[in-house]
């Protein structure tokens, strides 16, 4: 796996998901990230799904977590659309953009996740994770702009 597979991201998905992040505020929020590619390479996110925060209402300002069930059904829509689950987005309120250690406790190796620092309801950061094969840590992974031209110097 190459630690330095981009994760390229357009404008209009990062603005979608900051938008859902923020209605979500006070709570952590968050969804599925479509799209193609591989750590190998470089990963195109194409499509940000939301899904509901199943934690206890009481826990959802610190903790998001999907349904089994939800995680299967967009497997298969990502399938059946020749796309890829690549992983998931999520918010930190008025947190850091960084992997917690539950994060890091629950997270899949193979997997992109972007999390999003929303401080007082506004989107602030964004940064781009993958956990490292052996779930000891999360290494950064540089988050571009897709679609942009390639600008020679």
């Amino acid at each position: 796996m190459a630690e330095s597979a981009p994760v390229y991201l357009d404008e209009a998905t990062r603005q979608r998901i900051c938008q859902l992040l923020e209605g979500g505020y006070p709570n952590e929020a968050g969804g599925f990230l479509l799209g193609e590619g591989s750590f190998s390479g470089q990963i195109l996110v194409k499509e940000a799904i939301p899904v509901a925060n199943q934690f206890a209402v009481a826990e959802q300002h610190h903790r998001y977590a999907m349904s089994a069930q939800d995680w299967l059904h967009y497997e298969d829509e990502a399938d059946a659309r020749g796309l890829q689950l690549l992983g998931y987005y999520h918010s930190h309120p008025d947190s850091p953009a960084t992997p917690s250690e539950y994060d890091r406790a629950h997270a899949l190796p193979r997997f992109v996740y972007l999390i999003t620092a929303v401080h007082q309801g506004k989107a602030i950061e964004m940064r781009a994770w993958y956990l490292k094969q052996d779930r000891s840590a999360f290494t950064e992974l540089s988050l571009l702009p897709a679609n942009e031209p390639m600008v020679c110097s």
